[in-house]
């Protein structure tokens, strides 16, 4: 059975930055409060014009030239998305197309926060099967044009941002090489109205209303329950790909967490015993980019040397839906 090794990273955001003051000239906020909160100082969002499939098309890119990939060498796009830039189609095949790939499969997730995770392990599955060699996953989101930027929203709108992160991954026969080593995913959707967008859905008739636009198109989130369980279950998750690839938190070189909150961060890292030095987070550059944040930080991390062959990666995540999980990669 072949194994599955990342080749190429890439990422890319938005010119625009987004400070703290910003915000806090237009809501009821400060920078103390949003840093202490989240641990946040400043986020990229577009500007009108740019969009999902633009900075995908970036770090897609970026990747592929980090992997030494022709788009004629890539047989599919799995895309992780919870803001695409149409209600359909996703925003994979708008991808395909600008690449010049052909006509290869693009399949588009929408497991939010956790979409990274989720469009890793799915490239992993087809490439263990045989199915695909060389696949391009991405994970990318456009939150801020869907952010109440008012003290009513301050919650949720100084938190999320804009950004995209792509990886470029290939079959090997090499079984002591890099390679995926184990995965653990988990939903639980009792608890799908605490972190969500209600509108526009086909629930409503009309699907979109225009009384939403003024509330149920905006993201809810019940922050205590999302702070109660990400906390528990990232680490637990982490745990279960560790004990699956017979290893230990020690032997972890580094540990990529869902940036969400640094305060989440902080005790996932505490709950595993892991050192400042084997733990990376960028939350207070880049915010809460949901599907990207894993992705730009592997970048940044492969780009600045942070990680050698033969090191052990995990990533973990957990968001809406509520949806988790984590992956153990021997880089």
């Amino acid at each position: 059975m072949p194994q599955t090794q990342i080749i190429g990273t890439g990422h890319a955001v938005p010119d625009r930055v987004v400070t703290n003051a910003d915000l806090a000239a237009v809501m009821d906020t400060s920078d103390e409060w949003i840093r202490q909160r989240t641990g946040i100082g400043r986020r990229h969002w577009v500007v009108e014009g740019e969009s999902g499939t633009q900075l995908s098309l970036l770090a897609a890119r970026r990747a592929m030239d980090a992997a030494g990939v022709e788009p004629s060498e890539i047989d599919a796009i799995v895309y992780a998305t919870s803001s695409p830039d149409h209600f359909a189609p996703g925003n994979g095949v708008f991808v395909q197309r600008e690449l010049g790939v052909g006509p290869i499969p693009a399949i588009d997730l929408r497991t939010q926060c956790s979409g990274f995770v989720y469009a890793l392990s799915m490239a992993d599955a087809y490439i263990r099967a045989g199915m695909w060699r060389t696949v391009l996953v991405i994970g990318a989101e456009v939150q801020s044009t869907g952010m109440d930027v008012s003290s009513r929203g301050r919650n949720t709108a100084v938190i999320f941002a804009d950004g995209a992160g792509a990886v470029v991954v290939r079959a090997s026969d090499d079984t002591d090489g890099s390679a995926i080593l184990a995965w653990d995913l988990h939903s639980d959707g009792n608890f799908a109205e605490m972190l969500w967008v209600d509108a526009p859905g086909s629930i409503y008739h009309p699907r979109n209303q225009a009384e939403h636009h003024d509330n149920k198109s905006f993201l809810e989130m019940d922050g205590k329950e999302v702070f109660r369980h990400a906390t528990s279950k990232m680490p637990e998750s982490v745990r279960a790909v560790l004990k699956e690839a017979g290893k230990t938190p020690e032997e972890i070189s580094l540990l990529i967490p869902h940036q969400a909150n640094l305060r989440i961060s902080e005790l996932v890292q505490r709950s595993l015993g892991l050192r400042d030095d084997q733990v990376y987070n960028n939350i207070e550059r880049f915010g809460n980019t949901t599907a990207a944040t894993i992705p730009i930080a592997l970048d940044e991390c492969v780009r600045a040397g942070r990680l050698e062959r033969g090191d052990l990666l995990a990533i973990t995540a957990f968001g809406s839906g509520f949806m988790w999980g984590s992956a153990l990669i021997r880089w």
